[in-house]
């Protein structure tokens, strides 16, 4: 994957972006069937799961999705395939609100959560015998190590190995990248269309939560953060959570093996912001190739598919069983 370039018809960060998510063929034979499983939280809400196969013996799968993503995701679909035709199983618990129904108590998610996805993992440890490793897109890949930072050596009790692709592992970096241009145009829009509601939602559920008219008013992910998601989750404001949050600065914590995927066109995660190899432990590889966009990898003909992606990825994480 080092070595991956996107196919000539489709040039460019944005474009590698977009299409695949859009376009791109996410698996080959019949549709994705999951099977959905709620798990009740500590604190008396819920987590939807969606489950693929019925082996508990092989090795499993847990993927934790990005930003208002869900099983529906290009990326899910296409490593939930990936699982299936090599007799894996596969799961995914999705962060609160993101299963299609608003969760109960008065949060959401965020990319520093390495609580809940301590929780999530040992919930799927229980329930399955064989070996857990763990894939986090974007958002989930920030969380995923975050949580393997702090779990440090017990991390291996519960997944021999994790990767995190196109993740901004430098939440200021990203954030403040997908403020401007052409980003702030498109991907900070997209993701608003979609967050304000739920969030709303989640007024109408807590009344007093926080100030309706603040977050009305917000055009950016670092507005919508202040009013909302940093609040909510115990930060003092976006920059706390921002700092608090990203990935990078404790990446030589880590102790199991883990694969840090960035492709260094990708709109939403500046090349600068990227780690090099002596600023990370031992344990930790990194592929930065300069093709991808954000979770794109696209290959084949046109109109492609995003199969080259899981390919890759699993293939690092099934030598590192």
């Amino acid at each position: 994957m080092q070595q991956y370039r996107s196919p000539r018809w489709l040039p460019g960060g944005n474009a590698q972006t977009i299409w695949p998510a859009l376009f791109g063929q996410r698996h080959r034979g019949p549709a994705i069937q999951f099977r959905r499983e709620r798990w009740t939280t500590p604190d008396a809400d819920f987590v939807d799961a969606d489950w693929l196969g019925e082996d508990t013996t092989a090795p499993l799968l847990v993927m934790f999705h990005g930003l208002e993503g869900s099983t529906r995701s290009h990326y899910a679909q296409a490593f939930a395939d990936w699982a299936r035709r090599h007799g894996w199983r596969f799961v995914m618990p999705h962060f609160r609100g993101c299963s299609g129904e608003l969760n109960l108590a008065p949060r959401a998610y965020h990319s520093g959560d390495f609580e809940e996805i301590g929780w999530m993992l040992g919930q799927a440890r229980q329930r399955h015998a064989g070996p857990i490793a763990a894939v986090g897109v974007s958002l989930g890949g920030n969380a995923l190590l975050r949580w393997a930072e702090e779990a440090g050596g017990s991390a291996g009790a519960t997944a021999k190995a994790v990767a995190a692709i196109s993740s901004p592992i430098d939440l200021a970096a990203g954030g403040h990248a997908i403020g401007r241009g052409f980003n702030r145009l498109v991907y900070t829009r997209m993701f608003l269309r979609t967050m304000k509601p739920r969030a709303l939602a989640k007024l109408a559920q807590h009344p007093g939560l926080f100030s309706r008219e603040k977050l009305l008013a917000a055009r950016d992910l670092y507005e919508f953060d202040n009013v909302f998601t940093a609040p909510l989750h115990g930060f003092r404001d976006t920059d706390d959570y921002w700092a608090r949050g990203s990935a990078k600065p404790h990446l030589n914590r880590i102790r199991i093996p883990a694969l840090v995927l960035n492709a260094l066109n990708d709109p939403f995660v500046p090349g600068s912001s990227l780690p090099r190899v002596h600023e990370v432990g031992d344990r930790v590889t990194l592929w930065q190739p300069r093709h991808g966009g954000h979770v794109g990898f696209p290959g084949g003909r046109w109109p492609g598919h995003v199969m080259t992606l899981p390919e890759q990825v699993m293939g690092w994480i099934a030598r590192h069983l």
